[in-house]
């Protein structure tokens, strides 16, 4: 078939042109600029329609997740929530493949991987639905009420100081220096220290460092991170600032480390890898060993649920979750797990060491909180729990001699007892009186209050009132004492954890004995380990005073942790109700929800 125009016609259709906008010309402007805004309504209407059919499946699922107006009225699916309300042991899902996003990428998980199409969303689209939503009022600081909170205070002014002049965005101070240290090179120190700041009710301080994270805050970095520091330190305190504060620029930055760091669950077990690039994605195990810390892998679970919370994206607590559902059905001596785990295979390492200190300490820790920040209704998790503790009590607690001090040594190869003790391990007194509050039986309570008073005699019988980092206790010798410290154990690190149980133990019982012990311990740090132009050091030894040597790095935790506790413990009145927050590993405080 052929088709050709000849000259005449194209002529006719230029006159019948011509006589069209005439005609039009000759009608009146007003009509003519009526049937103008009717022909933009029409096509305004067509696109709307258009872009309606198309998005009718995504609202459909987003309706079934989020209540608008409300964001603590998420719903999950019914298979999620109803294996938790079944109380059984929940089978590995080692089939489950979880593809990672990076900011402006969707998680593919075992929930939408069969949708054909996905919606890009980025940490910006997310705040933006979120905003508007329900929203608690900000947490209001009172400042420092007495003399000793005011001490703390300044320490922390004083700590912040060093920061400001010589380390400014970058992750930790080196005070005698007047040098940085980075590890992950995120502003560590910064973000660590931000709720801190805000209970402190430091308000230039504060700012400071909201500036430098609204203009100088960039995940995007070619660098390995470990994914558990990150995640406590980092995503932890972007969220419990953003819950403090109300501030979406934080729950922004939240949601951009949260993306980043979810390519570690991409195993073939779901137990994550230890260190993720964020830039790239590419995850790997630690460079030292083919497996990852138990401690690890199990202590990050109350930071991506909260994000789910606050987002309504289930992803993030899912994938998370899905490691405690794993390692609750994996065999233990008593409760008591191992200090490693392998991501393949998803099982703990033959002949590993039994203990509540480094590479184990906080699988006991987020059992407790996980099962109070879901509205204590996940019974497995309090049962594990239990058990967990039963078994502390029946393998690892001794008594010291001469003076009986309790404590919590460790199980070599799963065997051999060892009568050594991190100072990590001190947390535990905080935790169990925590446990307690909420129904745990009284020697629960007994023990924190034996244990909280071997952690101070692990201060109190140094001659700097300076804990070391592991002591080892004598249980033959009679005439010995009670606390031996090696040379190699001997160093300071500005830890948290006999200050952070010090404060539970009086949040709870209000002795004011605990105060006293506190008081003493910040008057060690302040004289053995301030330095003049700025900052806090660690030292090499607490035994001699004249000798401390100091090691020249001020980590993240010590403003992030150890300060905010003494601010707590000084505190006249409950700063943060533990009725209503949950505290992380890395003492930020995140809300507790109701159960479902």
């Amino acid at each position: 078939m052929s088709f050709s125009v000849s000259i005449s016609d194209i002529q006719q259709m230029s006159i019948n042109k011509r006589s069209m906008w005439r005609e039009w010309n000759r009608l009146p402007r007003f009509l003519r600029f009526v049937i103008i805004i009717l022909l933009v309504v029409c096509f305004l209407s067509l696109i709307y329609v258009y872009s309606a059919f198309r998005e009718l499946p995504l609202k459909m699922k987003k309706s079934k997740l989020v209540q608008q107006n409300d964001i603590t009225k998420i719903t999950f699916p019914i298979s999620f929530t109803e294996s938790l309300k079944k109380d059984q042991q929940v089978k590995p899902q080692n089939n489950e493949q979880i593809e990672v996003f990076g900011k402006g990428q969707q998680i593919e998980t075992p929930h939408n991987k069969s949708k054909k199409e996905v919606k890009k969303v980025t940490s910006k689209d997310v705040v933006k639905q979120i905003l508007g939503q329900k929203e608690e009022k900000p947490f209001e600081a009172a400042g420092p009420t007495n003399p000793y909170q005011k001490a703390v205070v300044d320490a922390f002014k004083h700590a912040w100081k060093g920061y400001r002049e010589y380390a400014w965005g970058q992750d930790h101070l080196k005070p005698v220096s007047k040098s940085f240290h980075n590890w992950f090179g995120v502003g560590l120190t910064l973000i660590d220290a931000l709720d801190t700041m805000y209970v402190m009710g430091l308000k230039k301080e504060f700012q400071e460092a909201r500036e430098w994270i609204a203009n100088k805050l960039n995940f995007n970095i070619n660098k390995d991170v470990n994914f558990f520091e990150t995640t406590i330190r980092v995503l932890g305190g972007l969220l419990s600032t953003y819950h403090l504060t109300q501030d979406s620029l934080f729950l922004e930055k939240a949601i951009d480390i949260g993306n980043r760091l979810m390519p570690c669950f991409k195993t073939q077990s779901g137990v994550p890898y230890s260190d993720v690039n964020l830039q790239s994605g590419t995850v790997h195990p630690p460079s030292w060993s083919i497996d990852s810390s138990v401690s690890e892998v199990s202590t990050i679970q109350l930071e991506f649920r909260d994000l789910s919370r606050v987002t309504g994206r289930t992803e993030y607590e899912e994938a998370a979750f899905h490691v405690s559902k794993h390692l609750h059905t994996l065999p233990k001596k008593d409760g008591l797990v191992p200090m490693f785990i392998n991501t393949d295979t998803g099982k703990f390492r033959t002949r590993s060491t039994i203990t509540l200190g480094a590479r184990a300490d906080t699988y006991y820790e987020y059992l407790l909180k996980q099962w109070i920040q879901t509205g204590r209704n996940i019974t497995w998790l309090k049962e594990d729990y239990m058990e967990a503790i039963e078994g502390v009590m029946k393998n690892l607690v001794r008594k010291s001699k001469p003076n009986q001090l309790v404590f919590v040594g460790e199980l070599l190869n799963g065997k051999k007892y060892s009568p050594k003790m991190d100072h990590l391990v001190c947390f535990l007194s905080g935790t169990l009186v925590l446990g307690y509050h909420y129904g745990m039986p009284i020697s629960h309570l007994r023990l924190a209050e034996q244990l909280i008073n071997t952690c101070y005699q692990m201060y109190a019988n140094t001659a700097t009132f300076l804990s070391p980092e592991i002591a080892h206790f004598n249980l033959k010798n009679e005439k010995s004492s009670d606390i031996i410290i090696k040379s190699n154990d001997a160093h300071n690190l500005l830890r948290p954890e006999t200050v952070e149980s010090l404060w539970y133990m009086y949040y709870f019982t209000r002795n004011e004995t605990y105060r006293s012990w506190g008081w003493n311990i910040f008057q060690g740090f302040e004289r053995y380990t301030k330095v003049k132009t700025g900052g806090y050091t660690t030292i090499n030894d607490v035994r001699h005073p004249l000798f401390v040597n100091p090691r020249d790095m001020m980590e993240s935790f010590f403003l992030g942790e150890t300060l905010k506790y003494f601010y707590l413990l000084f505190s006249d009145q409950q700063e943060l109700s533990l009725d209503k927050y949950v505290i992380n590993s890395e003492a930020h405080p995140l809300p507790i929800y109701s159960a479902r």
